[in-house]
Order: structure tokens, then sequence, then C-alpha cells
């Protein structure tokens, strides 16, 4: 550490502020390096490298040509990418390249305060892909750096320091923080100025479609999907079902969402919905989960055609009675919902609208279809009216899952690669698999017994504990079930996963991956981690992210305002302005005068010379103002003079009394006189 202060030490100034200013530049860019393309971050790299190598060795710029050459480069590659020089991912391409080039013709103070301009604009493109806690700490940390940079500029050459110009850039910054948080309070949100940027995050897993096997990969996903805060009751483990995306068409591997064209849009027929028992109430925030469906809790009252209004967003009920979204969720939600545990849907379906929910693909899975229809040609099912029967052999499936030998993994292998075959592979052979096997299995053998059927995929359960308040339902939460359709009864939730693996659903509890280090090493101590950060980001999407017109509104009545409307919230940020400009007059005025007891005194006797007509200069001695006396008023201002070098004995030797300001105020007073 030693040999690394006398190193940078030995550096010449320019070369250190350079080095700085790399270093800076380099961190206000570091976000942007995963979002950028390949080749962007790769030259940008290139270009600030070379720029470091010429502080280093104290060389020249480049020339101007140089530079012109390094931009047309850039903006070719940008449109190559992009097929546009305008645009968000373009517009931060170019602003990066713009960065590091002017860093090459750093000349005069001018250059560097482009560069300064251009980072700062750069911090907030951060906030373009993130929102998070970590994006806002590091956006403070290159304010920061690039506060201390603009110090370091205002100065003249090797007079502060770095250091003195990072204490006064975090004094600056420290300054500005209650204006910034009264204005982030108080400044109207109005759309569209005012909103937050589309976050973009990994997907859940979750779509309109789904893949044969491939949700284990879900359980890799251990990150918040939602948290909930009931105002009341909260349902029973075993009605703890958030509906996403249903799924009806099966091409043998692939589960996808009914075809939405309006042409056969008919077809579907309409699941009027009717609703029944006590209410549970409840606050989502939800995560930018990028899949067309919100996923409420089983089940919100509305029939299909219902919209739901969100800001920034209308949501439309389906015919599945899922929420439809006009684009993929890729922002944090904030709602108030409800739910009841008696629902019926789809009472009476025609022929056409059965049929979608019978459909099988031809040639596939012939074992496990002819073991269906052993199964529904058994005598017990035969004189059974179709509504009876069709509950007889949703039973008798699930008890032959709760009674056979089959195994609830997250490692089930891959299907469908000796055999298209999945389900005649899954449902006589291996016999391993989660809920998504278990699901697609059960509604293709009750369609093959003749019983409309369809998977619905969403969320079930939430963790055991509470965070800060809040019930946390994770990604890993992900589940698929069935439900099928019974004349008189509309469509019945049926969940094969509860047969097999009775935790999974009565407990509500998430797909377990396998842990980490630190968790194979001390479980509990990761837990706790995990359940602290969480908390502290929950805080921070509740009290920042998600704060609001409402909660502006809330505290404008809190401040005495009756009705709250954008007028009392102009005169609510007026009345803050004006209290801050007295506070900085205020300020001005007080900084502007003496602080000191010697200083307060020379300017009040200053002043008291003034008015009796002496000019004296406000940095000379008080001898030097005992000569400007005499000269200027000769004998009549002897007692004021000798008083002044008294005065200035009293203050500068080793011993001696202040004389009175009484007798300097009589000897003022006869010279006005």
């Amino acid at each position: 550490m030693n040999a690394l202060s006398s190193w940078w030490g030995r550096l010449p100034r320019d070369t250190r502020d350079s080095f700085f200013l790399l270093a800076v530049i380099t961190a206000v860019m570091a976000p942007h390096a995963g979002h950028l393309p390949p080749w962007a971050t790769a030259l940008t790299g290139l270009v600030l490298l070379w720029r470091g190598q010429l502080a280093w060795r104290q060389r020249p710029l480049p020339s101007r040509w140089w530079l012109i050459g390094i931009a047309a480069i850039y903006a070719a590659l940008t449109w190559l990418t992009f097929r546009t020089l305008v645009g968000r991912e373009a517009g931060i391409t170019l602003l990066t390249v713009l960065m590091a080039l002017k860093t090459m013709e750093l000349r005069a103070r001018r250059d560097a305060f482009v560069v300064f301009f251009l980072g700062f604009f750069l911090v907030l493109t951060q906030f373009f892909y993130s929102q998070s806690l970590p994006t806002a700490v590091g956006a403070l940390v290159s304010l920061w750096g690039l506060l201390a940079a603009v110090v370091l500029a205002q100065m003249p050459t090797g007079v502060p320091s770095i250091a003195i110009a990072a204490r006064r850039a975090a004094g600056t910054t420290a300054l500005g923080l209650p204006v910034m948080v009264l204005l982030f309070v108080l400044f109207p949100r109005i759309a569209p100025l005012w909103g937050v940027p589309t976050e973009a995050i990994g997907r859940t897993g979750l779509s309109n479609q789904m893949e044969f096997g491939a949700m284990n990969e879900i359980a890799n996903d251990d990150s918040i999907a939602m948290r909930l805060k009931f105002d009341g009751p909260v349902p029973p483990p075993d009605q703890r079902y958030f509906r996403g995306p249903v799924l009806t068409r099966f091409d043998g591997k692939t589960w996808r969402a009914p075809d939405a064209r309006p042409s056969e849009a008919w077809l579907r027929g309409r699941d009027d919905l009717a609703t029944s028992g006590p209410a549970f109430r409840y606050e989502m925030t939800l995560e930018p989960l990028r899949i067309p469906v919100l996923p409420l809790l089983e089940m919100s009252p509305g029939n299909p055609g219902t919209q739901l209004s969100l800001p920034d967003l209308t949501l439309t009920r389906g015919a599945e009675l899922q929420w439809a979204s006009p684009r993929p969720i890729t922002e944090r939600l904030r709602l108030n919902a409800s739910a009841h545990a008696g629902w019926s849907a789809g009472l009476r379906l025609n022929r056409l609208q059965q049929g979608k929910n019978l459909e099988l693909p031809p040639g596939r899975n012939p074992r496990a279809i002819a073991w269906a229809h052993e199964l529904a040609a058994q005598p017990r099912f035969s004189n059974l009216e179709p509504g009876p029967r069709a509950e007889a052999l949703a039973a008798a499936l699930l008890d032959h899952v709760r009674n056979a030998d089959y195994i609830y993994t997250l490692s089930p292998g891959r299907y469908g690669e000796a055999s298209p075959h999945v389900i005649d592979e899954f449902w006589l052979d291996r016999r391993l698999g989660f809920c998504e096997h278990f699901a697609s299995a059960f509604v293709v053998l009750m369609r093959a017994m003749g019983v409309p059927a369809r998977i619905v995929t969403g969320f079930q359960g939430w963790d055991a504990e509470p965070q800060d308040s809040y019930l946390v339902v994770r990604n890993a939460n992900a589940h698929a079930w069935a439900e099928y359709w019974v004349d008189g009864k509309g469509w019945l939730r049926s969940d094969p996963t509860a047969a097999v693996a009775p935790n999974r659903v009565i407990q509500g509890l998430a797909l377990q991956p396998q842990p980490g280090v630190i968790g194979q090493i001390n479980p509990t101590l990761w837990r706790a981690m995990r359940s602290g950060w969480e908390t502290v980001n929950n805080r921070w999407q509740q009290l920042v992210l998600n704060y609001s017109r409402e909660n502006q509104f809330d505290l404008l009545k809190k401040m005495g305002f009756e009705r709250p409307d954008w007028v009392g919230l102009g005169q609510a940020i007026a009345g803050v302005i004006l209290v801050f400009a007295l506070a900085a007059t205020a300020w001005i005025r007080w900084s502007s005068r003496p602080h000191d007891a010697w200083s307060r005194q020379r300017a009040r006797i200053a002043a008291r010379l003034a008015r009796a007509g002496v000019v004296v200069r406000p940095h000379e001695s008080p001898a030097a103002w005992a000569r400007a006396l005499r000269q200027q008023l000769g004998q009549p201002a002897e007692p004021a003079a000798l008083w002044l070098e008294q005065l200035e004995r009293a203050r500068y030797a080793a011993v001696g009394a202040a004389p009175a300001w009484g007798e300097f105020h009589r000897a003022i007073r006869r010279l006005r006189g």
C-alpha cells in the first residue's frame, strides 16, 4: 500500500488528474457494458486504454482526423447494428462513444465540461435498465466522482489534491440532497413526463407456451416475483393459486395459449364467472415478469371482457379468465385486488367450445391414450351421467398418481429424446417429473376419455415467513395445474401435484434448487442474508419506486389541504421554493459577514470612521488607521488615534489590556460634532 502511494505521488499532477478522470468515466460506463453491443464495449475500452497510455507517457493527443475517422467507424457500426442512429439503444451507444472520444481532445476547460455533462447524462440513462437499490448507489458514487472532477477542473493546476476535491464534492452532494428529496416528493407525476423506465430483467419461465419438461429451469430462479399484504384473513394453503397464462393447444410436446384471432374467438366462448363466499383483499407489488398476463389470486371478480385500469396500462379479462395485457409487463406494478375462494365459470359450453378443449395431436402418445380408454371403459363408469362421470374419472386419475410409484423430482431428465411420445414415456415408463409433467399428462388423459380439459400456469404458495410484513412469492413458486369441465358445474380445478407431492401444494413450498456454496456451508446464514437484503430492497421499492400521485395527495392531506389536487401541489412547491430562497439569502448574507470577534470589531471601527468622514482601507492595521486619522483631521483626532494604537498593542503584544470601547465611541462622536 505504501509503495502504491509512493508511486502515485511521484506521478505528474496532470497524469494523476487524467487517470482519476478516466477511472470516473469507466465507473460511469460500466453499468452500460452488458447492454451495449460487444463491439461498442470493446472499442470504447480500447479508446480509454489509449488515452491512459498517452497520459502515462505524457504524449500529445491525436489529431482531429484520427478522431473523425474513429467516430465514422462507430457511426457505421451503430447503423449496421440498429439500422438507425436514433432511439434509446442506438443513442446510448453513440453517447458512450462520444464520451470516450472526447477524452482525446481535452485541450481546454470547455472540453472537460463537455465530458462532465456527458457523464451526468450517462449516469441518468443507467436507470433505463434497472431502478434497483444497487443501481442507485452506483449512480450516486459516479455522481460524486464527476463532481470531484469538476472541482479539479475549476481549480488551478496542482493546487487542490484529489482528496480535497473529493471532500468538496461530497459536501456539495450533501447540500443538494435535501433539495433532491423535496423535488422527488413534490414534483408532479404527470404522464408521460413522469414514468419508471422499462426494467430489463430475466424471464421467469412463464409465457404463452410451455414445452414439456422445460419448466424445471424456474427452480434456479429464486428471485422475488411479487409481494403481498392482506387486509384481513389470508386464504388457506390450498387456495393460494395465482392464475397466469391458460394453455389449451397441444402439439405432442408444447402447450400453447388459444389463438386469439377474432375469427376464432367465438369458438372459445365466454367463461361467465360467478364468485361466492368472503373476499380476500390484498395489496400486490408485482415485479417485471415480462409476460402478457397479470397473475392475480384465484378467483378475482370480473367477467370476460372486463377491463382493469392501472397507471399506463389497461388489462382485459380473457375468455379463459386470465387478465391479459396488450404487451409484456416490463415495469413494476402496485395494485389492490380481491379474490373469492368460491367460484364457478363456464357452466354451459357448446360442442364447438368443448371440442377446442378435447383436441389431441393425431398419432401421438398411443399407449397412454389406450390406457385412458381402458380406464374409461371400466364398468364403474359406464352407468354414470356425463357430469358425475367426469368427476369420477378425474378422481381415478388422482388415485392412480397417489398409489402408483410416481416420483416428484426437479431432475427427471429430458423427455422426448428417444421418442416423440412424451406422455407415454412419462406416464407408463419413467414416472419421474414435477408439476408440469403431471398436469400435462392429466389433461391429455382426460381429453382422451372425452372430458374437456386445459392447463393453467401461474404461481402457487409463498414463503412461510413474511418479510417486512409482506408475503413473498418467488419465481420458484411457479406452478402448473389442470382444469376440467363438468356439465352443470363448469370448470373445476384439479392439481395432480398435490396427489404425488402434497408438501408442494398444501404447504405452498417453492421449488428448491441446489443451494449455493454459502447455502451448503450454512443454510441458516444464507437465508438470513437473503431475507435481510430482500427486506432492504422492499423498503426501497415501496418508499421510492412505488411513490406515486396518490402518495403525493396523501402528503398534501397531512399538510392541511382539504382537497388535494394539482393546484395544491403547485402551492406546496411554491412554498418550498420560497423557503429555500429565503434560507439561501440569509445564508449568503451571514457568510459574507466576518465571523470571528476581531474581524467583527474591525468592521465596526471602520464603519464608525467612515461616518466621521475618515476613509480607511479594510486590510490595513489599526496603527495605519491612526496615521490616516492624524493626516486627515489633525489634532482633534488625537484621542481616537491613541485609542487605535492601544488596540493594536493589545492585539499583538505579549501582554496588554484592550482599551474600552466607550472611549473610542466618545472620541468619534466629538469628531463628528
